[in-house]
Parts: structure tokens; sequence; C-alpha cells
């Protein structure tokens, strides 16, 4: 499966729009959203630079004891990026950037660490929590490996943590829910395991990345009266369960939601059609089962809808099809048995492309045997059960199914 799952525009953090812009602001006016596999250049603006000695200034003093013990821990740097930290005077480390101070705009300080894609092996020392004024951490695409150190949880002003591809382990960071200005969060690729903790939910995030780890639960608090979040990215874990009707806690901000691979059982909830800014809804490779909620065909921001590789059935309604922005729709490899309206003729229609291969649709190519709509067909799934009774239905189901989903080809 690609690294991305995201079709917001990810543009990436210039580090040195952050070294230009005074701390005091707390960074209302950064301009970039989301930062996916970030590229940054390695040379410092040079009105970005400390001309104080470090033993003058008590910050970056700090800062070099926490960069020293960090060189120390490192096993690996085949691209030399950390060659150069040597000395007190590490606004000139590559990689390491500095701005003014919030609280005295004439003191320099370490405001940002850019380490991405260095592939890098070794861990991250405690002393790490020294650098207090980070607002920055970049660090996608090396080999550090462990657990986060405790001590992060001093970096109070800390913006933005791109800890993804990489080889951390333990349960989700708990660290994450003590830091006031965490805005955007990126801990995919790693070995992460266990429940994701209900108070995630509750920060003001912006961007949530959590897929390809090992995370085996999840739960959206019905106390949330309000989210930020307009990215929340999951794949690729096994939650397992439904997909609770809480997810309208998202509704005002929410644009893209991203489940695939993660054992999601149930029926959708008609909650889904609550959240109208909505414009990518992808949980495909699931046990899904039921209709598509009439509701969603008030989705009219929806560019992307992926429900494929499920167990779904009844038909694929008209409203879903008629949706205005609707570029790409997916429904292979699950038990519709009918298409209503637009539906039967939507690529030639309005140019979306659309797959609805193994299905039960009469008169339609790739479709299932008879034998298989029929076991469908035999089993149907009242939607109106609690979420645990649909949920025992859909795994009694795929046992008795042949060719279930689980047996279609894995996501790649």
């Amino acid at each position: 499966m690609a690294n991305s799952f995201s079709l917001v525009s990810i543009t990436s953090h210039a580090m040195i729009l952050l070294l230009l812009i005074h701390f005091s602001s707390l960074f209302n006016n950064l301009s970039a959203k989301h930062n996916n596999n970030n590229h940054h250049s390695h040379n410092h603006h040079a009105s970005a630079r400390s001309h104080r000695p470090a033993d003058s200034n008590p910050r970056l003093h700090q800062a070099f004891i926490a960069l020293q013990a960090w060189k120390a821990a490192i096993q690996s740097d085949p691209n030399n990026f950390t060659t150069n930290w040597v000395g007190p005077s590490v606004c000139n480390y590559t990689g390491v950037y500095c701005a003014p101070s919030i609280h005295d705009n004439k003191t320099q300080v370490v405001a940002g660490i850019d380490l991405n894609h260095a592939d890098i092996a070794g861990s991250l020392p405690d002393e790490l929590g020294l650098l207090s004024d980070l607002a920055l951490i970049h660090l996608n695409s090396n080999r550090f490996c462990g657990v986060l150190p405790s001590t992060l949880s001093n970096l109070s002003l800390l913006y933005e943590l791109d800890i993804s591809n990489n080889r951390f382990v333990g349960p989700f960071p708990a660290i994450v829910i003590s830091l006031p200005m965490l805005n955007f969060l990126d801990i995919r690729f790693n070995d992460f395991e266990g429940s994701v903790p209900p108070q995630l939910f509750a920060k003001k995030l912006d961007a949530v990345f959590l897929n390809n780890n090992r995370f085996t639960s999840f739960s959206i608090p019905s106390f949330i009266s309000g989210s930020s979040a307009t990215v929340l990215v999951f794949a690729n874990n096994n939650y397992g369960g439904c997909l609770p009707p809480s997810i309208v806690n998202f509704a005002n901000t929410l644009e893209e939601l991203v489940l695939i691979n993660t054992n999601l059982s149930g029926c959708l909830p008609e909650e889904v059609g609550f959240l109208y800014k909505l414009k990518v809804f992808d949980v495909s490779y699931n046990k899904i089962v039921g209709p598509i909620p009439y509701s969603m065909a008030g989705l009219y921001h929806l560019e992307q809808l992926n429900l494929g590789h499920n167990m779904m059935t009844g038909e694929v309604p008209d409203g879903i099809c008629m949706l205005p922005n609707l570029l790409n729709l997916t429904v292979s490899y699950n038990f519709f048995c009918e298409e209503d309206g637009v539906c039967r003729n939507l690529t030639s229609k309005k140019g979306v492309k659309f797959d609805d291969r193994r299905n039960c649709l009469p008169e339609r190519r790739l479709q299932r045997s008879e034998k298989e709509c029929k076991a469908a067909l035999d089993r149907p799934v009242e939607c109106i059960l609690g979420g645990a009774a649909v949920a025992a239905a859909a795994v009694a189901r795929a046992v008795a199914l042949p060719n279930s989903p689980s047996l279609a080809p894995t996501p790649t």
C-alpha cells in the first residue's frame, strides 16, 4: 500500500518559514497544514543563526547538552547528517534550526529539528527533554528505535511531531497527550501497539496519522463537544469493532477519514452522513455489513468513496452516484444486488471512476457466482441491532460465505 493516503494537498514546511516567524504569535501564521515525507534544505538562513556564544546563552547550552547526548545515541549516520554536530554553536548543526525565544526576542533558541530522510539509526535519549523551545520535530524515514522518552513531555511548545517511518515500539506514546500546543501528529509506519487512548481525540489536532502500526483498539468518546481534526488516517491496524456513532463529533472539520484494513465490522452508522465536510472516506478491506446509509447522499463535498472488499448488501443508491464532486467510487468485492438510477451508467454519464466488480449485480460483468450471492441473501443483517450483535453476525457470515472478502486479494 502506498505510504500516503491523504487527498488534501500536503505541503512542505520550509524550516526557514519557522525561523522568520516570531514565536509570540504561537504559530498562527504557519502556512502548511500537513507534512508527508518532507524534504527540507539543510542550509540555514543567515538571520536564524546565533552569533551569541552558547556558554553565554543558557538555552543554547542546554541544547548543546541534549544534542551531544543524542549524537552519542546514534549508531549509524550513513549520510553524515550529524558530522558537524561538534562544538557549542548548535545553530550551525545540520538539521538544527534556531529562532528568537518567545520570552526574549534577542535570545536565540533551538526551535526546530529536521532530520527527515537521513537514514540515521539510533535512539532518542532522555536529554531531548532539555530542548524545551522546540516547535517542530521531523524524523521521517530513519531507523530510530526503542520507546519515546517520557522527558519529551517537557516540550510545551511542540507544534508538529513527525516520527513516521522508523522503528519505534511500545504502547501509544502517552507523552503526546500532554503536549498542549501539538497540532500535527504523524507516527505511522512504526511498531506501536495496544489501544489508542480516547484522550487523543479530545486534543485540538489538525491531522493524525496512526496507520501501519499494531494498534488493536480505539474509541471516540462521546464527551467530545467538537474536534479540530481535518485528517484522520488509521489504516492497517487491527482495531476491530464497529465505527462508532460518535464519529459525528468530527462533523465540523473532518475532510478525510481513512480506515483501510483495520478489521472493522458491523454496519456503517448513519452518522457518517453527517460528516458534511468529508472529501475522502475509505473503509475498504474490512468486514463491514449492511447497506450504504442513505444519509451519505448528503456528503456534497465527497470526492473519493471506497467501500470495496467488505460484505455490504442492498443497493448502491442513486443519491451517492449523484454527489456533485464525486471522482472515484469503489464498491467492488461486496454483495450489492442493485444499482439505482444513474449508478447503472455512472462512468459514461459523469466520468467518475467506478468499480463495481464482484458483487451480485444482474447484467454486470465480473460479478460473483450465483452460489455466493445466494449465501449472502440467505443471511441478511439487520443494522438496527446493537453494534455487538451486528458485529457477531458479520463474523458468522464471514465464516459461512464462500470466497469471503477475507480471502480476496490483500491491499497493496
